[in-house]
C-alpha cells in the first residue's frame, strides 16, 4: 500500500492472464477517459502496452522520462544515454513510459479501496 494512492482498479478475466499487450491496451483505453495520465513503467510489457494504448487513444507517446519538469515537460534520455532530451507534449492526456530507477520509490502507509472493474471486450487480435 503507497501513500498518496488513493483508489486501486482490479480487472480480472481470462484474456488478462497472460498479460497479452492487445487485451491489456483495450482495457487502459476503456479507463483512459478518467485520466490526464498513463504511466506504465519502461519494461518490456510496459514498452509493449504503451504504444498500443497511445496509438488507439490517437495521442503520442513519452517514452523512457527520467524527469518531470512541468505537467506537459518531461526529459528523457537519447542516443543510448549520452544525451539528454526535454521534450513537451500538447496531447491533453498522455500516455508515458518511465524508467523506474529514476524516481525514488513511493512511500509506503496508504490506505487505498480496491474498485473491481469489467475488462474491455476482448479485440481478439492475439492468443497465448
Amino acid at each position: 500500500k503507497l501513500k498518496g494512492v488513493g483508489k486501486v482498479l482490479l480487472a480480472e478475466a481470462d484474456e488478462l492472464a497472460e498479460r497479452l499487450a492487445e487485451p491489456t491496451a483495450a482495457l487502459v483505453v476503456s479507463l483512459a477517459g478518467a485520466y490526464d495520465t498513463i504511466i506504465a513503467p519502461a519494461t518490456s510489457a510496459g514498452k509493449n502496452i504503451a504504444p498500443r494504448v497511445a496509438a488507439l487513444l490517437d495521442v503520442a507517446q513519452v517514452s523512457e522520462i527520467i524527469e518531470v519538469v512541468s505537467p506537459d515537460t518531461f526529459k528523457r534520455p537519447i542516443y543510448a544515454g549520452n544525451a539528454i532530451q526535454t521534450v513537451q507534449s500538447s496531447d491533453t492526456k498522455k500516455v508515458i513510459t518511465v524508467r523506474t530507477a529514476s524516481f525514488q520509490a513511493a512511500p509506503e502507509g496508504g490506505s487505498a479501496s480496491v474498485e473491481t472493474v469489467h475488462a474491455a471486450a476482448n479485440p481478439g487480435l492475439s492468443t497465448f
